[in-house]
């Protein structure tokens, strides 16, 4: 297959995955955003037009749900230990009733939700089976609120009836081994997006904090091929900057970096470069912002850092090929107190396994203060409203560009 434009229509491993749980087609650049948009002054000033997210599908294209507050609660109560532990885990076991209640009231129709083995001591593969039988599980347990993702057709069927879609992802490729054909066995077990690389380097090429920054190996490119010939889409988030233009040129279909902010706005190894971006994009893809401390290099970021990384992001690939991919959960931390303690000691104990990134630190969050909870993929869309931005962009960015992209990969 060619690559082609797009169609018109947690301490189970210390991975970054359970640390986030507490919480174009055209080379050409558009005209700067900033050129052509007004500046922020209350979220009531939104464009005339903007609606709200009853119309609107919502693609998390990389993030979580689940209740980090399951785990603080026994924190407190003296019957789960906090040293070195992940607060949540985006897994089974921590997607109870608020959960999925504040799920469902965020607008959110779907969420690329990370299982299956990110670090630690677990094996991988069995991790991995294990991780997906547990989600099956779930789904059929919760029908009137989850569905299970394989189509683009699943997730406008999911907003319509009021689910929220549940597409499963790996960020790792440890659980492949040294057989690429494992692909297709996951592929078989309902795996849409598969991420290949964390922070660290690992068999199929360097993430982002590998120092050498030595590039996709052969197995990589192996494994490129065998995921997009099962029509999963792959993913370069965490990639080393070499990893990501090899795979980029390796692949055949539209890819994503589902979650990264911009490095010309902070430049930290988790951030994309704009030739990174802008290849993506003339490849048919899309990147996804997040809501991450990675966002502000000296400072916690806040909501009006999330829309500049936004609209660097669009000067770079174009309105068609931006989403967001929070790396985080639609229910917030009740106990800030009892929150700090145990992150402290889990950015320390990451850093110590050698799978943190430069920019996590115990003194920020893991999520956007005053970005986050039921209510962030409103107020996102009236920050963007009151920039300026038609309701046409604002409905690219929160969800149809992924939309967009999924049918043409899980559909080519």
């Amino acid at each position: 297959m060619t690559r082609s434009k797009l169609s018109p229509q947690y301490l189970t491993g210390l991975d970054r995955r359970s640390f986030l749980s507490l919480s174009a087609a055209s080379a050409a650049l558009l005209p700067m955003v900033a050129a052509t948009t007004t500046p922020t002054t209350a979220l009531a000033a939104k464009a005339k037009g903007w609606r709200d997210l009853n119309k609107t599908i919502v693609i998390n294209g990389l993030g979580g749900i689940g209740n980090p507050n399951i785990k603080l609660e026994a924190m407190k109560a003296g019957t789960a230990s906090n040293k070195g532990k992940a607060i949540a885990e985006d897994r089974a076991n921590s997607v109870d009733a608020r959960a999925i209640k504040e799920a469902r009231e965020s607008g959110m129709t779907a969420v690329n939700v990370t299982l299956g083995h990110v670090a630690g001591d677990k094996e991988p593969f069995e991790q991995s089976v294990k991780d997906i039988a547990e989600w099956d599980a779930l789904i059929r347990n919760n029908p009137k609120d989850l569905v299970k993702i394989l189509t683009a057709a699943d997730i406008r069927k999911a907003k319509k009836d009021g689910k929220v879609g549940i597409i499963y992802g790996f960020q790792n490729t440890l659980m492949m081994g040294d057989d690429a054909s494992r692909a297709d066995i996951f592929a078989n077990l309902g795996v849409r997006i598969i991420q290949l690389t964390y922070n660290p380097r690992n068999k199929v090429g360097d993430g982002s904090m590998a120092p050498e920054n030595q590039g996709l190996t052969d197995l990589g490119r192996e494994l490129i091929a065998r995921l997009q010939t099962n029509k999963v889409l792959v993913d370069l988030s965490h990639s080393g900057q070499q990893t990501c233009l090899d795979a980029i040129k390796a692949a055949t279909a539209p890819i994503t970096i589902s979650h990264t902010g911009c490095r010309a706005l902070a430049d930290l190894p988790r951030n994309k470069t704009d030739e990174e971006m802008r290849l993506v994009a003339q490849g048919g893809g899309v990147v996804g912002i997040y809501f991450m401390p990675f966002l502000k290099v000296e400072s916690r970021p806040t909501a009006e850092d999330v829309v500049a990384h936004i609209e660097h992001a669009i000067n770079v690939c174009g309105e068609d090929h931006v989403g967001i991919g929070t790396d985080g959960g639609t229910t917030q931390i009740d106990d800030m107190e009892t929150y700090q303690t145990a992150l402290r000691n889990e950015v320390e104990a990451r850093a110590k396994s050698g799978i943190g990134a430069k920019g996590e630190r115990a003194d920020t969050y893991p999520f956007i203060l005053d970005l986050r909870g039921p209510g962030q993929f409103q107020k996102l869309g009236d920050m963007l409203a009151a920039r300026g931005h038609k309701s046409a962009r604002i409905e690219k960015i929160l969800g149809a560009n992924f939309l967009r992209l999924f049918e043409d990969v899980w559909t080519a």
